[in-house]
């Protein structure tokens, strides 16, 4: 299998990471939201720049100008980000800072990824990895499956809603302080082969809603490859060399955008078996898909220009 997994080939950093970590170990209700600790990025940084080969960049980088402009005017500005590993979020902070110039570093600097408890829960090094970049931390709904016993599942239930309602607490205050929310439509990283996991979460019509403008973020490449020997074990992803293109759509209204599909539906589109949420969630993927589909050969372009295997197959992706 290409690649060399995440703990092995970064080791090195372990000591520094330790000592640098700041984040809760557990997530409550009292520390959802997480400010970036500058000293882990730094190390972030340092891997993306061994690992984006030349080629790697944001396309429609300006698209971010005309959001910053819109955020700066008081707009609440929503990011909706395809989501295939950890390094997504570092990989947008990284390419708006390089290619982006000045605004991109503020827009960089506003980001607020909403992320589940498992980045702080699940190991001390994903921690650390996780926590050079701003986020609200969320229990996912759908993590409730894993507790089966009726008293369990009941106290994991009542949790969940304390920690929710907080990051929800959060999320407002930053909308009003200007800052721009990220948000993984599909709530969880694709995996080859299952695509469910690259489906659209309901929840997220409840964002369209919530915010005025958004962005859509389509993600080529990337650097850090689930490990299907592995899937749960985040040290174990697998680091890869690669071109990456992120590409940014133009600023999306998203009240119009939102009621555009509704009205598409007909009427009574609920009597008919169709879930409206659902379907404006669809949409979104759908967009993102074709926005992904664009740049495919551009990136295969690239690799192919540096003398480069596709990693992609090797991936099944």
């Amino acid at each position: 299998m290409t690649g060399i997994p995440l703990g092995e080939r970064y080791k090195c950093y372990f000591g520094e990471l330790a000592k640098l970590a700041q984040a809760a170990d557990k997530i409550d209700e009292t520390n959802v939201y997480q400010a970036a600790n500058p000293g882990t990025r730094k190390i972030m940084d340092a891997m993306l720049k061994d690992n984006l080969l030349d080629g790697s960049r944001l396309e429609g980088c300006g698209h971010f100008k005309d959001f910053l402009d819109k955020l700066q005017a008081g707009k609440r500005g929503l990011i909706l980000m395809e989501h295939y590993s950890n390094m997504d979020l570092p990989a947008l902070c990284y390419l708006l800072e390089h290619d982006g110039g000045d605004f991109g570093t503020e827009v960089s600097n506003r980001l607020v990824a909403i992320a589940g408890m498992k980045l702080n829960e699940a190991n001390p090094m994903v921690k650390a990895w996780a926590e050079g970049f701003t986020r609200i931390v969320i229990y996912p709904s759908r993590s409730l499956a894993a507790h089966t016993d009726p008293d369990e599942r009941a106290a994991e239930e009542a949790k969940s809603r304390k920690i929710n309602m907080a990051s929800m607490r959060a999320m407002d205050a930053a909308k009003r302080n200007g800052q721009a929310i990220l948000v993984f439509p599909s709530g969880t990283r694709y995996r080859p082969g299952k695509p469910e996991t690259k489906r659209g979460l309901r929840e997220i019509d409840s964002y369209l809603r919530m915010f005025d403008v958004m962005i859509l973020v389509s993600i080529n490449g990337n650097c850090l490859r689930i490990n299907p020997a592995e899937p749960e074990n985040m040290l174990a992803d697998l680091v890869v060399q690669d071109v990456v293109i992120m590409s940014a759509s133009p600023v999306i209204e998203c009240k119009k955008f939102r009621n555009e599909v509704i009205d598409s539906l007909g009427e009574n589109p609920e009597i008919r078996g169709i879930d409206p949420k659902q379907k404006t969630v669809d949409r979104v993927m759908e967009l993102l898909d074709e926005q992904h589909a664009r740049y495919d050969s551009v990136r295969r372009q690239s690799l192919e220009a540096l003398g480069r295997e596709n990693p992609d197959a090797e991936f099944g992706l």
